[in-house]
């Protein structure tokens, strides 16, 4: 029985293997002693997971595969595996049916951590292959490996243009949102141009001109103030526009 507690105690890896396992899993890696082979990889992460759980997967000399999680067998990896591809489809049904920042964001923050895991399961697997070349096995493995970090990549990518598209396609929709408010106070500004000497000089003199022939004549200094104040509010508009088609 080993003092570890992260082998299972049934196993009779060589000493080495128990040496250079601490108290917890650390990185994903594979190590080669007399024959056997061990490698540490880990389950599929989680963002909130502090530390990664670990599974084992122990090969011995006669080609007999063992692991700490499956039930044992040379297909316990490829197991190891196809939960990883399950957990890639369903972030791709969810990238396709993301419909805002938020969720693409989600997306991108689950994805993260299981790329950087596939791609040290690769680099592990590719030591295995390199360990044993003569096992086609490790290069199945190491292959499926590579197919996931890949797809991940992929996903990655695919989230991100598409955050992307809708960040810029939010900026077009404010940066257009505000030329129109733009517009709209240009053009009350020229209103307000019109309007504003005829305000004035009807508070200044009033808007009753009192000339003694209101009964029988037009009030023409009535009709004169609204002609003058109409000239000048034209004169500002001219004024107005000038400096808008400068800028």
């Amino acid at each position: 029985m080993h003092k570890s507690s992260l082998l299972p105690a049934t196993w009779n890896v060589p000493t080495e293997f128990v040496d250079r396992l601490g108290k917890q899993v650390g990185r994903q890696r594979t190590m080669v002693a007399e024959g056997h082979l061990l490698i540490i990889l880990h389950a599929p992460p989680n963002p909130e997971d502090m530390y990664r759980k670990g599974r084992f997967f122990w090969r011995q000399p006669d080609a007999i595969w063992h692991d700490s999680e499956f039930k044992g067998g040379p297909d316990a990896l490829n197991r190891h595996l196809d939960e990883y591809q399950q957990l890639l489809e369903d972030f791709d049904e969810k990238v396709d049916q993301a419909t805002n920042s938020l969720e693409y964001l989600e997306v991108l923050n689950h994805l993260g951590p299981v790329y950087r895991t596939l791609c040290h399961t690769t680099q592990a697997l590719q030591i295995a292959r390199e360990a044993i070349p003569k096992d086609k096995l490790l290069i199945d493995y190491r292959d499926n490996a590579y197919r996931l970090e890949r797809t991940a990549e992929l996903l990655i990518e695919d989230a991100k243009n598409a955050l992307e598209f809708i960040v810029a396609k939010q900026a077009e929709e404010q940066a257009q949102a505000s030329a129109r408010i733009e517009l709209s106070s240009h053009r009350l500004n020229l209103l307000i141009a019109y309007f504003f000497p005829i305000a004035t000089l009807s508070t200044i003199f009033g808007s009753n001109f009192r000339h003694g022939f209101e009964q029988y004549m037009m009030p023409y200094p009535f009709v004169f103030m609204v002609g003058t104040g109409l000239a000048l509010g034209f004169v500002i508009h001219l004024f107005l526009k000038r400096g808008t088609v400068r800028k």
